[in-house]
This record gives C-alpha cells, structure tokens and sequence, in this order.
C-alpha cells in the first residue's frame, strides 16, 4: 500500500489525541477525523471511513467495548481497531480483542512503537505479539472447555492445523514455528492463513483467543 494510513482518534481526553496526531502527523499518517466518546466514533467510521481506528477503552457515555462491536459488525471493509488502555490487564481489552479489535496499546507507548502498529494492523496484520494477547486471554477466558466444545469449534481444522494453532497461541513467531514443526517458513504462513479462514478469524490475535476458549490450550500451554 502507497498511500499513508487514515486514522480515526477516539479518546476523552484532549492532550492525548493532541499528542498521538502530531506523532502520527510527523511519520506521514494522516489523522481524519477524532472523537470524545464512543458514540461520536462510531459516528466518525460511517463519516470518514477511516483506516485504523485508536481507541481509548473508558470514556464517558458510549464506551471504546461498545463502539469497537458496533464499529465491526459494519459491512466489508470495516477499519482495523487499536484499543488505547492504561492498564495492561483490562478486562475491557480482552473484550474487545473478542469483539474484533487488532491488538492493543499502553498510552505509555513511544512514538516508534505507535507509528509501528498503525501501519501494521493497516496491513491486515495483528498487532501483538501472540504472548502479549496470552496474558489478557489467561487472566480472563474460561478454562477447562470440555472436550465436546473444542470439537465443535475447532472441527475444521487438521491434525497439522490444531499444532499449528497450539504453538502460535504459545507466542511463537512464524519462524519459531518452522523450526519446532521443521517446517519451511511459507509453509508454517499457509497454515496459519488456513486456520483463518477455516474459522473465520481476521487476525492471528482471534486465534490465540480462539485456542484458550476451546480448551485446545490452558493456562501452561500445551506441552512442548
């Protein structure tokens, strides 16, 4: 993609966005449009159909949980969603990492660190680092699925795509994967496209939540 990313801020508080649209301005990403409150975001989307939206999880009225569902149950071409939290363990990020957003952000973050993840959740990639998610998704999800669910769930996939899915919900990278699965690393990509599409997932952060749920892996993670 050419053309630099087009972003929607959402945050209550007005040095915050101040801050992060210089940031952006200044590494050549075009902030659109900005909102107080869930609802004006989710107003903002239809408006100007932003590439990414940054949204911060608590502000008043509409929350960033309910505008980030309303924002992604739109129609195809839907933005990719950055949630904006001050604490590293809210129960509201893991929500919203259910609900479809890409990843999420500390607003302690450094301006590299927030450029980086614009333009890479723009791409169509996730965020996080699979073992960042596993922290919220172990605090949070249920565990102890029985073995009927994981069936159900994850029917689609093979034997190979179950490890596969196992191992990247461990925070393995794709090349971690290739050398544990002695696998060529495109080989290890087209796994992990397959897993996506067989269970309708947009990005590898759904899958890590995805492999919690279903009991495929626990709190220790399968055994390695």
């Amino acid at each position: 993609m050419t053309e630099p990313p087009r972003v929607l801020l959402a945050d209550d508080q007005t040095l915050v966005r101040t801050g992060f649209r210089l940031i952006l301005g200044a590494d050549g990403i075009d902030v659109v449009a900005e909102a107080t409150d869930g609802a004006e975001a989710v107003e903002a989307v239809r408006r100007t159909r932003p590439d990414v939206v940054l949204m911060d999880v608590r502000m008043p009225g509409t929350d960033g949980l309910e505008a980030t569902r309303r924002i992604l149950t739109g129609a195809p071409g839907e933005p990719r969603v950055i949630i904006l939290t001050t604490f590293d363990l809210d129960r509201y990020v893991y929500a919203a990492l259910s609900a479809g957003a890409s990843g999420f952000l500390l607003k302690d973050v450094t301006p590299e660190q927030l450029t980086a993840a614009v333009r890479t959740v723009r791409t169509g990639d996730a965020l996080l680092a699979p073992a960042v998610t596993r922290r919220l998704v172990q605090r949070f999800t249920r565990h102890g699925a029985d073995s009927a669910a994981l069936h159900r769930d994850l029917a689609p996939l093979t034997p190979r795509e179950l490890e596969v899915l196992g191992l990247l919900a461990r925070g393995l990278s794709n090349a971690e994967l290739a050398a544990r699965l002695h696998l060529a690393e495109a080989t290890v990509k087209m796994h992990v496209a397959r897993i996506l599409a067989k269970l309708g997932l947009r990005d590898r952060v759904q899958a890590v939540i995805v492999a919690y749920e279903t009991g495929l892996v626990g709190v220790t993670g399968p055994p390695g």
